[in-house]
């Protein structure tokens, strides 16, 4: 091949290959031309490393894996394709694609939590690229970048911006690293970008504005196709209810969860304070981890002063079994360390949408705090005290079979953990307000644990 060839890639996309980086990134919109930008790249790599005797790994990772069709393998294809003097030295088959040589060959692999620890497998990774990288989790994170052992080895990152505190977005767009070249880019950005996606972009435009911002201009998401509560947040904040709550000192506290595990692969543990207040639901605090022990969740809940003497916690009816905090049930380590706990039964079949109904009718009641503030002294320790949960009640939506349009239930993602706790809260709070407050006396909630939170 002659000794410099012309490769077209979006203008604004050349400052991020130009130079040495760590992480290579770009976040943007559809038609943008990112993700077939970065398979091409990918394969000009792979070229050159070959072509120095480099032998090595390139990884192609989603979240989502189930099969090779859900892989980048048809984009890294088609880009190679795309350039005449590119294909010659690659070998493609239907589910492999490497360097004749065969000294660097592209690997696919998933990055949610039953994949991710096969990436820890490979040898010698001198790239990986996470595309359609919004949903990766801090914790797949923390178990990718260890990967990359070679001292020229690179991570390069493509999304679409969905949610501003996501762990793709803090890690990579808000940060000022001087070996971050990440670029923001869209349809505008894009030289080739063809008249059949133009037709779908107006049209997309007329028939879903709320969506268009985030789907075609790369904008944070506004609204979820599904969500649950998009009336009535909007409600909650149009008339004032989103605002500075503070603790009344001389009514009881309540905590609400949703019951994770201490493993790696376990779903977040989520609580939400609230006082209930005359026919108020007063919300307070709310607290998400992921695979953190019960002291854990202990000393944030004697930090924020939810104390065995001033607070009641509420579990789901998995609260009593034995198998989610080492030996012992949620329900045993809370009450050994003093808390009245009550678990709520399991409401059986469509639980889930009975959590969501509830809430839905109790969130006329809610006042909810906004306030950011912390014990810290430090400013930048500084925390809102519902800011996750708000974005996790609002992102909460119906799972959706786009070919036959029709809903499939509630989608279980990370929001999902937030908003049923939410509507446990919503199930005790309607129980509360029966006859003028108080539990209902037929109730059959089972309480345990000291009498001085009651």
């Amino acid at each position: 091949m002659a000794a410099t060839v012309d490769v077209q890639i979006p203008p604004v996309l050349i400052p991020v290959f130009t130079g040495e980086a760590d992480v290579r990134g770009a976040y943007g919109g559809r038609g943008s031309g990112k993700t077939m930008t970065f398979a091409k790249m990918s394969a000009i790599r792979a070229y050159m490393w070959d072509q120095a005797g480099r032998e090595g790994v390139i990884v192609c990772g989603r979240e989502y894996l189930n099969s090779i069709d859900d892989s980048s393998l048809a984009e890294v294809k088609a880009a190679i394709e795309s350039e005449p003097w590119l294909a010659p030295h690659f070998e493609i088959g239907e589910k492999y694609i490497r360097t004749k040589s065969r000294r660097i060959s592209y690997k696919f692999s998933g990055m949610d939590k039953r994949t991710i620890m096969s990436l820890k497998s490979k040898a010698k990774i001198l790239l990986l690229w996470a595309d359609e990288a919004e949903p990766i989790t801090d914790k797949a994170w923390d178990i990718v970048i260890p990967t990359l052992r070679q001292e020229d080895s690179e991570l390069w990152v493509t999304w679409n911006p969905a949610r501003k505190s996501s762990a793709t977005d803090r890690r990579f767009r808000q940060t000022k690293d001087p070996r971050f070249k990440v670029a923001a880019c869209s349809w505008k950005d894009n030289p080739k970008f063809p008249a059949i996606l133009e037709r779908q972009r107006l049209r997309w435009l007329e028939t879903d504005p709320d969506s268009y911002d985030h789907v075609w201009e790369g904008a944070y998401a506004t609204a979820v196709k599904g969500a649950y509560f998009t009336k009535q947040l909007s409600a909650m904040r149009r008339e004032g209810r989103l605002s500075k709550v503070a603790a009344d000192p001389l009514m009881k506290r309540r905590l609400f969860a949703d019951i994770g595990g201490t493993g790696m692969n376990a779903d977040a543990f989520t609580m939400w304070g609230a006082q209930f207040i005359g026919r108020e639901v007063r919300v307070l605090n709310y607290y998400e981890q992921v695979g953190q022990g019960v002291e854990h969740h202990l000393a944030w809940m004697r930090r924020k002063g939810y104390t065995p003497e001033n607070s009641e916690i509420f579990l789901p009816h998995d609260g009593a079994t034995h198998d989610k905090v080492y030996d012992v049930s949620y329900e045993s380590a809370f009450t050994a360390a003093g808390y009245s706990v009550t678990v709520v039964p399991n409401q059986g079949r469509g639980a889930a949408i009975s959590r969501i109904n509830a809430a839905r009718r109790v969130f006329p009641s809610v006042w909810m705090n906004e306030e950011a503030k912390s014990e810290a002294t430090d400013a930048s320790e500084f925390e809102p005290t519902t800011a996750d949960g708000l974005e996790a009640l609002g992102w909460y939506h119906e799972k959706w079979d786009e070919e036959r349009d029709v809903g499939l239930g509630p989608a279980h993602d990370w929001a999902s953990h937030g908003s049923d706790s939410f509507g446990l809260m919503a199930i005790v709070a309607e129980d509360a307000m029966r006859g003028g407050g108080g539990l209902h006396k037929g109730s059959p909630l089972r309480r345990r644990g000291s009498a001085m939170a009651r």
